[in-house]
């Protein structure tokens, strides 16, 4: 199986608000991921998008790749919390108030879909077994319309 991620690390965002948007692409195929995240209202869906390509191209440079993108899907996507830049801002009466500022580290793996391997047609009665009763015959295997003494 064919994998490749991407990470982007130190992005200005919190991470339950990158969470949000990377829940909505976990699990589906590349290409409605991509159309989720530019169709998504939320800034850090630009960044989560480029984080995704990035990680497709990865996929695609890795040896024995299929070379179909649209067998791809995600199946991580994670961010987790970056370091946080503290600082300070001016509060009434000489106070000071802590500011906060927040940084993630989104993770997005890729990994291609197994191939759908046909059934090959099998030899011999698996399908169509015949019970006795269905011919008209009893468990000895003689006919009941045709016993004769």
């Amino acid at each position: 199986m064919i994998e490749g991620h991407a990470t982007s690390r130190y992005i200005r965002t919190s991470a339950q608000k990158a969470g949000l948007v990377l829940d909505q692409i976990r699990g589906r195929d590349v290409t409605r991921a991509l159309a989720a995240l530019k169709f998504s209202p939320k800034m850090i869906a630009r960044d989560i998008e480029k984080v995704l390509r990035s990680a497709i191209a990865n996929a695609q440079q890795q040896e024995g790749f299929s070379g179909d993108v649209d067998r791809l899907i995600v199946v991580k996507a994670c961010a987790d919390q970056g370091p946080s830049m503290k600082r300070i801002r001016p509060a009434p009466m000489g106070r000071a108030f802590r500011v906060v500022k927040r940084t993630a580290h989104l993770t997005v793996g890729v990994a291609e879909r197994p191939e759908k391997k046909s059934a090959a047609p099998s030899r011999g009665k698996t399908a169509e077994k015949a019970s006795p009763k269905a011919k008209g015959q009893t468990k000895t295997g003689t006919a009941d319309a045709g016993q004769s003494e």
